[in-house]
């Protein structure tokens, strides 16, 4: 039976009416990995009715040190499934679909339909913008997340905004990947910039707070630097 003060502790934080309405949500997340692991289990227990859950790829030995829900005995197992068993496991009052499929250009619309925003947790710049292109078709904001070892950024697009452009310029101008492939990523830069993007989801789908549209949150830990800039 499911306990009734589940979400006793998000009041009144969250009123009855908004927690009602994260119920009726769909969140996607695209990209399992440090970010997507601890965003879908943010979402789950703060009670986002319907998460779509995506990525292709499998844990392995590297996983160990920051993706949440990579564990010693399941290596090579699909992060999808893993991610769903997490969510399943914390909250089995939500709808999850989970799709062990690496996002391209033949498969995105059909994942993402019937969400109200996307979640990109990716680890390329080129496929952020594919996914930015597909999602700004659908007509849905997307919240964005990157590290590099303990930095990392957080951005909210929504379908008029230029998005990408304004962080990696053009796309044919852009790195294939960032500055992670050097510096690794360590796992409390991993969930804090996830809590952030959690954040940014609870706050789109509320229409609620202060929006990183247009704007670009950077964090360093080392130097416990957070500085906003606009992006325009």
């Amino acid at each position: 039976m499911v306990n009734q003060g589940r979400y006793d502790r998000n009041f009144n934080t969250i009123s009855h009416e908004e927690q009602a309405l994260l119920a009726r949500s769909h969140v996607a997340v695209i990209g399992l990995g440090g970010l997507g692991g601890g965003v879908c289990e943010m979402l789950a227990r703060t009670g986002v009715g319907t998460l779509t859950l995506v990525d292709g790829d499998v844990f392995d030995t590297t996983n160990l040190n920051r993706q949440l829900l990579s564990r010693e005995e399941n290596i090579d197992t699909p992060k999808a499934r893993a991610a769903k068993e997490r969510v399943f496991a914390v909250n089995s009052t939500l709808q999850v679909n989970a799709f062990q499929a690496y996002a391209d250009e033949t498969n995105l619309d059909g994942m993402i339909q019937g969400a109200d925003l996307v979640v990109d947790c990716l680890d390329t710049i080129d496929t952020r913008f594919l996914l930015q292109k597909i999602v700004q078709k659908a007509g849905l904001p997307l919240v964005s997340g990157a590290i590099a070892g303990v930095c990392g950024q957080v951005t909210v697009i929504f379908p008029q905004d230029l998005g990408y452009e304004l962080i990696y310029g053009k796309r044919r101008d852009a790195q294939s990947s960032g500055v992670e492939t050097l510096t690794g990523n360590v796992s409390y830069c991993a969930l804090f910039i996830a809590s952030l993007q959690a954040s940014e989801c609870i706050k789109v789908l509320l229409k609620r707070g202060d929006i990183l549209r247009n704007k670009l949150l950077i964090a360093d830990l080392w130097s416990n630097s957070f500085d906003v800039m606009e992006l325009i």
